[in-house]
């Protein structure tokens, strides 16, 4: 079983009289613990494709399928729901809740599935592990206003990774972090990708992400090109 798979897919608005086409009849299939990078340039609709992967925008035309589940004529409650349980997401604006601390920005995923006080146990030692090796373990307790830049893109890796999701998509992940964090975060990644069963999509314009990846994907003018082997 395919952890994505994206058949045919378009995404086109409408300006006045005209149509702008961002996404254009792609097609990509992704495997259980596969990990692909998406690159292009800006505008090239990178992030409207990875969107509609994760049920945030519907396509105009096509149908996307996430595990065994097709979500493309998901109702919008039905899309939360799903996103909540089975995907993650990690975008260049990281969205932390502003008032929660990093370690409870964490749990508030888990508390979008429930699962009573044993659960509640359970994503309390996730979110410290995944803080630790995040190297955050000792800024748990801060507010993202006491974070650095980078260490809110890590918190939102975190935040991603919590629910063990089968699919997790990623805007610019290291867009924020020098070499050195950039090349722990990718490391991390990789591992709970490989080690857990999970597949990622990677929007990125860092080499450094495209050699821990299995496969790199371009995409022009909302047209996805064959893939080439990641360097």
């Amino acid at each position: 079983m395919s952890a994505l798979r994206l058949e045919a897919v378009s995404k086109i608005y409408q300006s006045g009289d005209d149509e702008i086409v961002a996404v254009d009849d792609a097609t990509m299939v992704l495997g259980d613990d596969e990990m692909v990078a998406l690159v292009g340039p800006s505008g090239s609709g990178k992030t409207t494709l990875i969107s509609m992967a994760g049920g945030l925008l519907t396509p105009t035309r096509g149908r996307v399928t996430v595990g065994a589940t097709d979500i493309t004529d998901f109702s919008g409650k039905e899309l939360t729901r799903f996103r909540a349980e089975n995907i993650g997401f990690v975008f260049q604006t990281v969205n932390l809740v502003p008032f929660l601390t990093a370690r409870e920005n964490l749990l508030v995923v888990g508390e979008l599935s429930g699962g009573g006080r044993a659960g509640r146990k359970r994503a309390g030692a996730r979110a410290d592990q995944l803080l630790e090796e995040l190297g955050l373990g000792r800024r748990g307790s801060n507010l993202p206003a006491q974070l650095s830049g980078g260490e809110r893109q890590r918190v939102a890796v975190g935040r991603a990774l919590m629910n063990e999701p089968d699919l997790v998509l990623f805007d610019e992940p290291t867009s924020a972090l020098d070499t050195q964090l950039g090349e722990q975060v990718m490391a991390l990644i990789r591992s709970e990708v490989k080690g857990r069963g999970t597949a990622a999509v990677i929007v990125t314009h860092d080499q450094r992400v495209t050699r821990y990846c299995d496969r790199v994907l371009t995409i022009t003018d909302g047209r996805l090109a064959e893939p080439v082997a990641a360097s």
